[in-house]
C-alpha cells in the first residue's frame, strides 16, 4: 500500500480493512495455532525480562493472550494493561490465564489490581499497522505511546498480522519505534538486535 501522502487516520482505515480481510480468510486451525509459540529469536531476547505485559485481543487484532502459556513456562510473570482514564494514562497489573477478568472503558478488561501496579520488562502492543522501520500505528488514543514513554527500559515490541504491513507510517516527534515486531509470517528486528 502506497501511503507516502496518507494521514494517520486514512492509515487506521486502510490497514483496519486489512486486517479485516486477512482474518476473514484464515483457515481456523491456522488462526487458532497463531502466535502459541514465542520464536526462538524472541525468546532470546525476552530472557532477561521478568514481568512482560501482554494485551487481550479484541475482534480481529493479532491474540497477544496467546503468548501467555509460552511466557509463563519460560517463568515469566504476565502482565495486562488496565486504563485508567480518557487520558491516555494506564499501568499494568498481573495476570494468569485461569484468572478472571473485570470490564474496563472502551471494551478493555483488565485483572484484579491484586497488589498494585508491576512494571514491565517488555511490553507486547497491538498494531492497527507499522512499517519496516518499526514504526507503529495505533488505535489513536495515545495508551501506548505513554506507556512506552513511561518504561523506557522496557522492549517494545508490536503484535500483527503481517496484512497490517504499510509502506511507510508517519512518525510524530513523540512515537518511539519498536525494537521487534512479531506477525503469524515472522519476525522483524531493528538494526541493533
Amino acid at each position: 500500500m502506497n501511503s507516502d501522502s496518507a494521514d494517520k487516520a486514512d492509515l487506521r482505515v486502510l490497514a483496519r480493512d486489512q486486517r479485516r480481510a486477512f482474518v476473514a480468510t484464515l483457515d481456523p486451525l491456522a488462526h487458532r495455532l497463531a502466535f502459541k509459540v514465542l520464536p526462538s529469536p524472541l525468546a532470546r531476547r525476552l530472557a532477561d525480562a521478568r514481568t512482560v505485559a501482554l494485551y487481550m485481543g479484541l475482534d480481529d487484532e493479532a491474540p497477544a493472550q496467546r503468548l501467555a502459556a509460552p511466557l509463563i513456562a519460560m517463568g515469566k510473570r504476565v502482565a495486562l494493561p488496565r486504563v485508567l482514564d480518557r487520558l491516555g494514562s494506564m499501568d499494568f497489573l498481573a495476570w494468569t490465564p485461569d484468572a478472571p477478568l473485570i470490564p474496563g472503558p472502551f471494551r478493555t478488561s483488565h485483572p484484579e489490581p491484586g497488589d498494585g501496579p508491576v512494571t514491565p520488562d517488555a511490553i507486547i502492543a497491538p498494531l492497527v499497522g507499522f512499517d519496516r522501520a518499526l514504526n507503529r500505528l495505533g488505535q489513536g488514543g495515545g495508551y501506548y505511546d505513554r506507556a512506552f514513554a513511561r518504561f523506557p527500559d522496557a522492549l517494545r515490541i508490536g503484535l500483527a498480522w503481517s496484512a497490517q504491513e504499510l509502506d511507510d507510517v508517519p512518525a510524530d516527534p513523540w512515537d518511539l519505534p519498536l525494537d521487534i515486531i512479531l506477525t503469524e509470517a515472522e519476525l522483524i528486528e531493528g538494526p541493533d538486535a
